[in-house]
């Protein structure tokens, strides 16, 4: 079975988006191992940081989430300068990486600076979820709804129409 990873930056503060994110998460149980892992935003003291300070939070948030990838996991990483898909090619992307002998594959949501050049370096496949801009804790949220659909479009499930 695969596993499906979300390795993400910062906590969930509004119950409405967690209590979303538990429901897909108890949905994709019937489809692959899912978990999402929260690791801290770092500080910037400064209101109005400049791009030295800015850096440092990318480099530390990108150790951090670097840390926590195996050595065969398969990275998408989500940012501005990916690539646009459908959900019909998001289910065909899982569907391949299981198929190829993926076990792992891991989502990478940075925080509010976005990630790293490392981290974006180390993915397989860089993936923007829209043109527009979300909160990261919405953007975690309909990821997580659109892993479950890719699962549902694979398997001629009623869910996507």
């Amino acid at each position: 079975m695969l596993k499906i990873n979300i390795i993400c930056i910062g906590k969930i503060k509004e119950k409405y988006f967690s209590d979303a994110i538990a429901e897909y998460t108890k949905r994709l149980g019937a489809f692959c191992k899912f978990g999402i892992t929260e690791l801290p935003e770092e500080k910037i003291r400064d209101n109005n940081p400049n791009q030295a300070q800015i850096g440092e939070v990318l480099l530390a948030e990108g150790k951090s989430i670097l840390k926590k990838l195996g050595a065969s996991d398969y990275v998408i990483a989500l940012c501005i300068e990916g690539k646009m898909i459908s959900s019909e090619e998001l289910s065909k992307t899982l569907d391949s990486l299981a198929l190829s002998g993926k076990s792992t594959v891991s989502f990478i949501i940075g925080g509010s600076y976005g990630l790293s050049d490392e981290v974006k370096n180390r993915a397989g496949l860089r993936l923007s979820m829209s043109r527009m801009t979300f909160p990261h804790t919405m953007a975690r949220m309909i990821l997580t709804e659109q892993i479950y659909r890719a699962f549902e479009i694979s398997t001629n499930g009623k869910y996507h129409k």
